[in-house]
């Protein structure tokens, strides 16, 4: 029984379409490789094995009395009052940038100092950030 020209048009189109789609989403998959940084917490930081390479956000409170300014030079230590991790950042912080507020900062862990390259403050009295806030309230150190 031989299949009609209609039929064998319809499945080739089906498997080009297919083909296609997969093409697609390895291409999309690839570009967001590198494009997603994940969150951690300075507990997660300090816990889990962290490769040098890897590009990821850290986010807590800015521990009081741990802010160093030597020009645009900033060293400080991020906590989740639970563990601490130093931060140190080469630029200009952001105008609400201060001890014992929300921060959020990517860059990646190097001898167990993390070197940001971009640092976010809150942006109002209220706000704190959604990641930190949920990772502060697993700490069982923050109440909205």
């Amino acid at each position: 029984m031989a299949i009609g020209l209609k039929k064998r048009r319809r499945i080739q189109l089906i498997v080009i379409a297919i083909f296609f789609l997969i093409i697609a989403t390895s291409l999309i998959g690839f570009a967001f490789k590198d494009g997603i940084e994940f969150f951690r917490s300075p507990t997660q930081v300090v816990s889990e094995e962290i490769s040098e390479n890897e590009i990821f956000r850290i986010g807590g409170l800015v521990k009081e009395n741990s802010l160093i300014k030597d020009g645009d030079k900033i060293a400080f230590i991020v906590t989740d009052r639970t563990n601490d991790v130093a931060v140190k950042f080469t630029g200009i912080l952001p105008d609400l940038f201060s001890e014992g507020t929300g921060m959020i900062a990517t860059g990646s862990l190097k001898l167990k100092v993390f070197h940001a390259t971009e640092i976010l403050a809150k942006h109002d009295e209220n706000y704190m950030p959604k990641e930190v806030a949920d990772a502060l309230k697993e700490q069982g150190v923050f109440q909205e």
